[in-house]
C-alpha cells in the first residue's frame, strides 16, 4: 500500500485551521493513490497544549474536530494525534493519544505510555500514561502505533535509559512487524542526527520497518524541524521529508521504496533556517504582521534583521537606528547600509537630547555621585522606550537582539536592549552569531563587512569594548557551553579547558547572578540542547556554593 506522511505545521488551539490542514493533506494523499496518511503527535490541537488540556471545552472541541476529520477524509485511512479523556483513577483528566480514522469513524485508539519530564517537557503534569497498548492490522501488517517518546527508550541505543519499560520492544514481541511513530520532536542542533541514528537502531535490531512523522513549525520557544523518516528493516532511510517546512512524503509498505526530499545540511544553514521559521511562526501565530528591530550597526542586530526579513518579508520589517552620545558614525552608516541591503524601511531617531533630559531631571538626586553603569543604562532604556512606542503605534512586535553569551552573563539591560516580544537569537552564542552571519553573506552580501570586522561594543561610553567587561568570546562561549549546557563545575571547566580557575568562577557567578534578568526576558527560539527558558528551571533568589 502507498502510505503518506503528512508533515504539517499546526497552531495550538486552532482546531479549525489544524483540521483544514489534515483534511487537505489527506485528500491530496488520497488523490495520489495512498491508502493511509500519518500526521504528527497532537496534530488536531497542536503541540504543546500545556495547561489548555485542563479546560473541558478544549478537550470536547478536540473530539468534535476528530469526528469531523473522520467524515471528511472518507476514502483514506488517517492516523492523527489528539487529546482523549483519561481513566478516572489516574488523577489526570486526559491522555496524549493517536487515533486511526477509517471509513468515517474512529477505528482504533492508542495512548502514549512514556511521558517525558525533562528539559522543555512536562507531560506528567498534564497527561495520564496509557495502561496498555495493542496492535492493529493494516495492509497485511501488524502495526505498532507509538507516540514520540515511546520510541526513545531502546536499550540497544541508550547507555542510560529514563524508563523501565520499552513500548516498541513490547509491541514487537507481541507480533508487531511495522512500527509507526507520530511525533512532535523539538529541534536543536544535532537532534536530527540523533533521532535518525536512534530510529535506525530500532529498525536494525527488531528487523522491522520504522516510520516517523514529525511536526514542523514554531510554537512559542519550541521549533519543530519536520525531517520525517522511513527506515527499512536494515535501518536504511528509504523516505524522508524536508526540514523546516510542511511536506507530504510517500512510500510503499511492501517494497519499502519511497521519496527522498532534500533536507538542509550544515550547522549554520540549519540554525538559520530554524531561526527564520521560528520567528515567522511566533510573530504570525501571536497575531502580528509587522516587526521592528533596533539597528545598532553591530553584528547581533544585523543578523536579527536578516532573519526577520527572510521570515516576514522586507515590506513588514522596520529597522530603527537610535544613535546616542557615544555612537560612532561608522555604526550609523552600517545600520543604514544594512537596511538598504535588506530593502527594509529605516528610521533614524537620535537619543542624545532625550538622555540629557533624563540626566537633567536626575541631577539633583545624583549630585556628588560619579557616573557609572547607571548613565549607560539610561541610554539603553531610552532606546527601549522608543522601540515600544513604535510597537504600540504601528501594532508591530519588537524583536530584541541579545545573543546567548550576553544573556548568560547579564551583559544586557532590563527594560533597555532586552525589551521586545521575541528574543530571536537568545539561544545563539556570540561566536555562532558570527558564523551564521558569514553564512548569510555567502547567500547574498547583506551584512556590512565592517559589522563583522569591528570589535563588539555597546557604545555606551567612550571607546567602550565588550572585552572591557567580558573575556574574549571564544573563551566565554566555551565556559558557558560547559556550565550551562553540560552542568560542569568551575573546577572541571578550568581543568579540562586549561583556563584560570578564578576567571571561570567569575563567569559562573555572573551566570548565576543574572537569573533574575533572564526570567524577565522575552521568550527565545530554542536551537541548542539547553536553552534559557522553561527548559532550564533555576531559582532566582539563591546562592550556589558548588
Amino acid at each position: 500500500m502507498k502510505i503518506a506522511l503528512g508533515q504539517i505545521n499546526p497552531t495550538v488551539g486552532d482546531f479549525s485551521g489544524n483540521a483544514k490542514k489534515i483534511i487537505d493533506f489527506a485528500q491530496r494523499a488520497r488523490s495520489a493513490g495512498a491508502g493511509l496518511i500519518l500526521f504528527p503527535e497532537l496534530s488536531v490541537c497542536g503541540y504543546p497544549p500545556r495547561d489548555l488540556v485542563e479546560r473541558p471545552a478544549f478537550v470536547a472541541k478536540n473530539r468534535e474536530t476528530v469526528e469531523r476529520i473522520a467524515v471528511e477524509t472518507n476514502g483514506i485511512a488517517v492516523i492523527c494525534g489528539l487529546v482523549t479523556p483519561a481513566h478516572a483513577e489516574t488523577g489526570k483528566s486526559v491522555m496524549n493519544s493517536a487515533a486511526l480514522l477509517r471509513d468515517g469513524k474512529l477505528a482504533f485508539l492508542q495512548s502514549k505510555m512514556l511521558l517525558p519530564t525533562y528539559d522543555v517537557f512536562d507531560e506528567m503534569r498534564n497527561f495520564a500514561p496509557a495502561r496498555q497498548q495493542e496492535l492493529f492490522d493494516f495492509c497485511g501488517n501488524r502495526m505498532a502505533l507509538t507516540i514520540c517518546e515511546d520510541a526513545w527508550n531502546d536499550k540497544h541505543f541508550w547507555n542510560k535509559r529514563l524508563y523501565g519499560f520499552d513500548p516498541v520492544e513490547a509491541l514487537v514481541r507481541s507480533g508487531g512487524n511495522f512500527v509507526l511513530n507520530i511525533s512532535a520532536s523539538p529541534f536543536w542542533l544535532g537532534k536530527r542526527e540523533l533521532r535518525r541514528d536512534m530510529l535506525a537502531t530500532i529498525a536494525r535490531t527488531d528487523k522491522v520497518p520504522v516510520v516517523m512523522v514529525n511536526q514542523v513549525g514554531g510554537n512559542d520557544s519550541l521549533l519543530f524541524d519536520g525531517s520525517s523518516l522511513v527506515f527499512n528493516r536494515e535501518g536504511e532511510v528509504i523516505a524522508q521529508g524536508k526540514s523546516f517546512e510542511e511536506d507530504i512524503v510517500y512510500f510503499d509498505s511492501a517494497t519499502l521504496e519511497g521519496e527522498m526530499h532534500e533536507q538542509i545540511e550544515g550547522e549554520e544553514a540549519s540554525a538559520y533556517a530554524a531561526l527564520v521559521l521560528g520567528t515567522r511562526d511566533y510573530v504570525r501565530k501571536c497575531g502580528f504582521g509587522k516587526v521592528i528591530v533596533g539597528l545598532s550597526g553591530g553584528i547581533d542586530s544585523a543578523l536579527t534583521a536578516a532573519i526577520a526579513t527572510d521570515a516576514m518579508g522586507a515590506e513588514n520589517v522596520v529597522g530603527v537606528g537610535m544613535p546616542g552620545p557615544f555612537s560612532s558614525q561608522g555604526s550609523i552608516d552600517d545600520a543604514r547600509a544594512l537596511a538598504k541591503n535588506l530593502g527594509i524601511r529605516f528610521e533614524l531617531l537620535p537619543i542624545t537630547d532625550i538622555c540629557k533630559s533624563y540626566l537633567n531631571t536626575l541631577k539633583g538626586v545624583f549630585a556628588g555621585l560619579k557616573e557609572d553603569v547607571t548613565e549607560e543604562n539610561i541610554q539603553a532604556r531610552t532606546r527601549g522606550y522608543l522601540l515600544m512606542a513604535l510597537s504600540n503605534k504601528f501594532n508591530a512586535i519588537v524583536l530584541s537582539t541579545g545573543n546567548k553569551s550576553e544573556i548568560a552573563v547579564g551583559y544586557c539591560t532590563l527594560y533597555g536592549d532586552m525589551v521586545g516580544g521575541l528574543a530571536v537569537i537568545s539561544d545563539v552564542p556570540k561566536t555562532m552569531v558570527y558564523r551564521i552571519s558569514r553564512y548569510v553573506n555567502t547567500r547574498r552580501p547583506i551584512i556590512p563587512q565592517s559589522s563583522l570586522d569591528k570589535p563588539p561594543s555597546a557604545e555606551l561610553r567612550p571607546d567602550q569594548k565588550d572585552s572591557d567587561t567580558l573575556p574574549p568570546y571564544d573563551v566565554l562561549d566555551a565556559i558557558l557551553e560547559d556550565y550551562v549546557e553540560d552542568s560542569r563545575s568551575a573546577a572541571e571547566i578550568a581543568k579540562s579547558r586549561g583556563l584560570d580557575l578564578d576567571l571561570v568562577k567569575r563567569v559562573t557567578r555572573m551566570v548565576d547572578r543574572a537569573e533574575y534578568k533572564r526570567q524577565q526576558a522575552a521568550p527565545g527560539i530554542k536551537i541548542s540542547a539547553k536553552a534559557f527558558g522553561y527548559g532550564r528551571r533555576f531559582p532566582i533568589a539563591a546562592k550556589s556554593e558548588a
